[in-house]
């Protein structure tokens, strides 16, 4: 917990909570900094300041994945992770050193560089940022900060997406089929690293070979890749249930439906 009280009001707060059954004893630790899922937590001269916090016990420059994952996904990993610092780090110092941490992390693990500074630029391009990146502009940053933080998640787009008036129309949505289009050819595969990273320029140049050539009755078409990648364990062993939201608007619409 985080609080405003001074410590001896803290403390006599707990003693009293202590107190009230024998059979639980309430320890506690009081300090000005604190680690929790993550967010490393410190109060600074009364400034409440935030940072990324790394486990000492943690592999300190591990991955989610390496292998076995279509290009755009590991473009996403700086990304991602660039977005977690930004949202969480308070000041422009420790976003920088948390950006110099993805970035080794990035290298130890056989990305190009110039892979790396593509992709890093993309994330401060795309929030018009360059100044942080380049400045390590403490205004600049406060904005984007403060801009990344109330940004709302895929989540919560998600659920702001379902409708108020029950799941029916939601379902009915989700069921619906979309318009098969003739023109658009969709071929998976499954991907792997090796030989089939090659597999979509290699298809694209045999089908303008055979297929494009003039008086073809399917010169007219695209080809669009989808790749999957080899399940996880997590996928393999977790079965997620659906949101907690949901449910409660599945229970509040069969209730509906039984007073009726």
């Amino acid at each position: 917990m985080t609080t405003n009280l001074s410590f001896d009001q803290v403390k006599d707060m707990l003693d009293t909570a202590d107190q009230k059954d024998r059979n639980i004893r309430i320890k506690y630790q009081i300090q000005s900094c604190v680690d929790f899922f993550g967010v490393a937590i410190q109060n600074d001269n009364g400034y409440l300041t935030k940072s990324v916090f790394h486990k000492p016990t943690a592999e300190p420059y591990i991955l989610p994945y390496k292998l076995d994952h279509p290009h755009h996904v590991h473009r996403n990993i700086s990304y991602a992770a660039l977005l977690r610092a930004a949202r969480i780090c308070s000041s422009v110092h420790d976003f920088t050193i948390e950006r110099i941490r993805i970035d080794i992390s990035l290298l130890l693990n056989d990305y190009p560089p110039a892979f790396i500074t593509k992709h890093v630029s993309r994330f401060f391009d795309q929030y018009n940022a360059q100044s942080v990146l380049k400045q390590l502009n403490e205004q600049d940053y406060s904005q984007l900060h403060h801009k990344l933080l109330h940004q709302p998640t895929r989540r919560e787009k998600q659920l702001q997406a379902i409708p108020t008036d029950g799941v029916a129309q939601m379902l009915e949505s989700l069921m619906r089929k979309k318009a098969w289009n003739p023109n658009i050819l969709y071929a998976p595969y499954q991907f792997e690293s090796g030989p089939r990273t090659a597999f979509g320029p290699i298809f694209r140049a045999w089908w303008e070979e055979y297929f494009r050539r003039q008086g073809s009755k399917v010169a007219h078409m695209k080809v669009k890749f989808s790749a999957k990648s080899n399940r996880t364990l997590e996928q393999c062993f977790v079965h997620k249930k659906p949101p907690k939201e949901l449910l409660k608007k599945m229970d509040n619409t069969l209730a509906t439906t039984t007073g009726r």
